[in-house]
């Protein structure tokens, strides 16, 4: 035995040698089998729990957690799946999902593929029921003011409502005992997925036919009516498309879903309430002969008021014409009144005329002959125009003197008188008054007119400036001798 060989404990060899033996996995090796287990063990479960922390993706995904009072289950619902189902989920429902195991190897975790959602108990649909009934009532599709009335007497009307079931039936059997009318039915699914849109499309689609009467005519009234059921047979009429395609109508629109103590949500969208379909029918037109026996009735009476008002309109005229007086003696008296006046109208034309012939004849008598009036105005005439002839005259002689003496004035003021005194006007080559020894130079050709014609001359000094060179002054002032009456008369007076 060498130095170098070690003794092993047995039982330590045997661990250590199972150790080695065993398989070594990668991670996602071990998350794959685990997800193939997952998957098969529960490839379909129903799992109850309520919705919590409800997400969206801008996918179209849906992510959420069910949970109870012991665990919590990741859920994720596809887009293709969540975008065809009836009913969406919500935080805080209560459900039972339908759907597949799996697990997400990128965080470790398990999750259920969700296929179908349901109301876990008739606690939650009540639930989801009031929420969504307030939120409709918050935006106003509940008001009375949007209701309407509805028609007394419907030419057409609309009925929604499943082809095979009793419900239609009972309707067209109503309607003909109490008025036969023209009946549409749009047929629909009453219950179940799809339902809800089926109603909501019905609605909208009488809405749509048009009012001028083509080969399918609008109806005056709708009617959408449903058997009775549970809570959920009945949940197509709550939904939110149906709810809101009732509020929207413009046709009146009366809801009959279910028995009486049955409420569904169009049922306060509606315009008129039903209890059963039946009633639906009773509210929708009235009774026949009834309306045959009141119309009859209202003749009758109205014919008996007719007949009475005659009897009394006769009654009253026969007093009236008994207050009346004799026609034919009344016609006598004016005749003889009337054969009188013109008797009287003769004779007072005869006598007015020859009146007034007497006045004419005396005014005529009066009159003075137009020879003697012309004669008189002849004669005021000529004295008159004497009188004008010599008003012009002394208005013309003064008016020569005026001017004779405004003529004198102005010949005085002429520039010509002060020629005549020795005086020159100097005008340069142009015809134009030279006035100052600044305007002309040296050479420059002037004319010089005088009182008796006009002479050329020539400019042959400088221009010297006509004012005083000032002396230098003196220390001491002296007083300035002036000359009597003032003022620079080197220049001589012009007048």
């Amino acid at each position: 035995m060498n130095d170098d060989t070690s003794i092993s404990n047995p039982a330590e060899n045997s661990g250590a040698n199972a150790e080695h033996n065993l398989p070594v996995y990668g991670v996602g090796e071990v998350s794959q089998a685990l997800k193939m287990t997952v998957e098969q063990t529960f490839s379909r479960v129903r799992v109850r729990g309520e919705v919590s922390g409800l997400k969206r993706a801008a996918s179209g995904h849906m992510y959420f957690t069910l949970k109870d009072d012991a665990a919590v289950l990741d859920g994720v619902c596809w887009s293709g799946t969540a975008s065809k189902m009836r009913m969406q989920p919500e935080d805080g429902m209560e459900v039972i999902v339908t759907g597949r195991l799996t697990t997400y190897p990128a965080r470790s975790r398990y999750q259920i593929v969700v296929e179908s959602f349901e109301l876990a108990g008739e606690g939650a649909l009540l639930k989801l029921l009031e929420d969504r009934r307030r939120q409709l009532a918050a935006e106003g599709l509940f008001d009375a003011d949007r209701k309407q009335e509805l028609p007394f007497l419907p030419r057409v009307i609309g009925v929604v409502t499943s082809p095979t079931g009793s419900v239609i039936r009972d309707i067209l059997h109503r309607l003909a005992d109490r008025f036969p009318s023209h009946v549409l039915v749009w047929p629909v699914l009453v219950q179940g997925d799809g339902a809800a849109e089926q109603i909501a499309a019905a609605i909208e689609g009488f809405n749509a036919l048009g009012a001028d009467g083509g080969a399918v005519p609008r109806p005056d009234l709708v009617i959408v009516a449903r058997g009775g059921g549970s809570l959920e047979d009945l949940w197509a009429f709550n939904e939110e498309v149906v709810v809101r395609a009732a509020a929207e109508s413009d046709i009146a629109l009366i809801s009959a879903v279910g028995h009486e103590t049955d409420t569904t949500l169009i049922d306060f969208a509606s315009d008129q309430r039903a209890p059963t379909p039946t009633a639906a029918a009773e509210m929708a037109v009235p009774v026949r002969h009834e309306l045959l026996a009141q119309v009859t009735d209202d003749g009758a009476r109205l014919t008996a008021a007719a007949h009475r008002r005659l009897d009394e309109g006769r009654l009253r005229l026969q007093g009236l014409v008994r207050g009346l007086p004799d026609l034919g003696r009344m016609v006598d008296e004016r005749t003889q009144r009337l054969d009188d006046w013109s008797e009287r109208l003769g004779n007072a034309l005869e006598l007015g005329i020859k009146a007034k012939s007497q006045e004419l004849a005396a005014a005529v008598a009066g009159l003075r002959k137009p020879t003697h009036q012309i004669a008189q105005a002849g004669g005021r005439l000529e004295v008159e125009a004497k009188a004008l002839d010599r008003a012009m005259r002394e208005r013309i002689k003064d008016g020569r003197q005026r001017l004779d003496s405004i003529g004198a004035l102005l010949e005085s003021y002429s520039y010509q008188r002060v020629l005549d005194r020795g005086f020159a006007l100097v005008t340069d080559a142009e015809g134009k008054t030279v006035a100052s020894v600044a305007s002309v130079a040296a050479g420059d050709d002037v004319a010089l007119r005088l009182a008796d014609g006009s002479v050329g001359a020539q400019i042959t000094g400088d221009g010297v400036s006509s004012e005083p060179k000032q002396k230098p002054k003196s220390k001491f002032k002296s007083k300035s001798k002036s000359k009597p009456g003032g003022g620079d008369d080197r220049q001589g007076s012009l007048l």
